[in-house]
């Protein structure tokens, strides 16, 4: 029995000195380990990342609200012309498709009609107004074909 109690003990002891070995190898490595030694490094890039981060989400912000007022003037700029050829003088056979009339008009549907009309004789070149789809000015059956031609192809 005293035979047994010391092969405990002195297994113990074994155990105990292989774990404070364990405890000091752990202990050196840790040392080596140079951003632990000093905390206020870290810190330090922490913040740099996080400023940086910051400076990143303020960026991405101003874009998004440049990209949305460019939209808006785009709005206003001419999106699509369209135009239309036609013989005013069809019925007198004289002529051919020499007359047009095309639209220069934003998406909102505002801008100008021109029209040109073509004899032998001379030319005639008219414009008209446009807001919002509408002129205040009577339009011509080719006026209002190229107007509602510019319109579905905005839509």
């Amino acid at each position: 029995m005293i035979f047994t109690n010391e092969i405990i003990i002195y297994t113990l002891l074994g155990i105990n000195t292989l774990l404070i070995l364990w405890i000091i190898n752990i202990e050196l490595r840790i040392r080596k380990v140079k951003i632990l030694k000093d905390a206020q490094v870290v810190i330090e890039k922490f913040k740099e990342i996080e400023g940086h981060f910051n400076d990143y989400w303020d960026f991405k912000k101003e874009t998004q609200d440049n990209l949305i007022s460019i939209e808006d003037k785009l709005k206003l700029t001419i999106q699509n012309i369209e135009i239309v050829r036609f013989n005013p003088f069809k019925n007198d056979g004289m002529g051919g498709d020499q007359s047009f009339a095309f639209t220069l008009l934003n998406k909102k549907g505002t801008g100008v009609i021109v029209s040109s009309l073509y004899s032998r004789e001379k030319v005639s070149v008219f414009t008209k107004p446009v807001i919002e789809w509408k002129s205040t000015y009577k339009l011509s059956e080719e006026e209002t074909d190229v107007l509602n031609k510019t319109q579905k192809s905005l839509s």
